[in-house]
């Protein structure tokens, strides 16, 4: 049976002069994850949040971190991130050249894993990991920048990362959605299959003059209201 939709909370989008009042807010409306782009400046073209960014954001919270390892090697650096039973932690698949190793190595730590497949990258990249994991993040923008619009053909590869699991006995592994996931795209992803919904510029922290609790209740609106699971369309 399908969740009725989780939110993961873009931290890269997060103003700082407000990120205590805002975690509150997160708090009170029951965020589900606060997700962590890590960036090396390697693996992407950019720097992202880092080691004491993510201590300091343990010290204002218990929400779990969804962190999402756009790094070289992440199979090196696991232990900088106090890794927690309850986090979700992403590596992709182009990110090391023994991604088994990689994901075995991460599983020890007892989160959730996830493999995340970038717009470029094909569905079936991740069919010999399917027994290893727990999720797959399905990259909706090239990994690097907040803001971007969304890839053309996202919603079909959606469709076909859904029906790939399925077929092949992995309907009960979690698929998260992650760039430009709008309240629109946020709904139809939900009709397709998405489990997790990475929120950012695009929703819950978009400049359009509501708050941030109304974005967050607007964004779950849309996922509640998406519809009938796929597999009863």
């Amino acid at each position: 049976m399908r969740n009725e939709g989780i939110i993961s909370a873009s931290m890269m989008c997060e103003d700082l002069v407000h990120l205590t009042e805002d975690i509150r807010i997160f708090e009170e409306e029951s965020m589900d994850y606060l997700h962590i782009d890590v960036m090396d400046g390697d693996f992407t073209p950019n720097l992202g949040l880092g080691v004491d960014y993510i201590r300091g954001l343990r010290g204002l919270t218990d929400i779990p971190l969804d962190l999402h390892l756009m790094i070289e090697r992440p199979e090196e650096k696991y232990d900088w991130f106090g890794i927690r039973k309850n986090d979700i932690v992403t590596i992709h698949f182009e990110s090391t050249v023994h991604i088994e190793r990689a994901v075995e190595k991460l599983g020890s730590f007892g989160c959730k894993v996830f493999l995340a497949i970038n717009p470029g990258t094909p569905v079936y990249s991740c069919e010999e990991l399917l027994d290893s994991v727990d999720g797959i993040s399905l990259l909706c923008v090239n990994p690097g920048f907040a803001g971007q619009p969304i890839v053309k053909g996202s919603f079909n590869k959606m469709k076909r990362l859904r029906e790939f699991l399925d077929e092949r006995g992995y309907g009960g592994l979690e698929v998260e959605v992650d760039g430009n996931i709008s309240n629109e795209n946020a709904g139809r992803m939900r009709e397709l299959g998405a489990d997790i919904f990475v929120a950012g510029s695009s929703s819950i922290f978009k400049k359009n003059g509501k708050t941030l609790r109304e974005n967050i209740r607007s964004l779950r609106a849309s996922i509640g209201a998406a519809g009938l699971p796929y597999s009863e369309c």
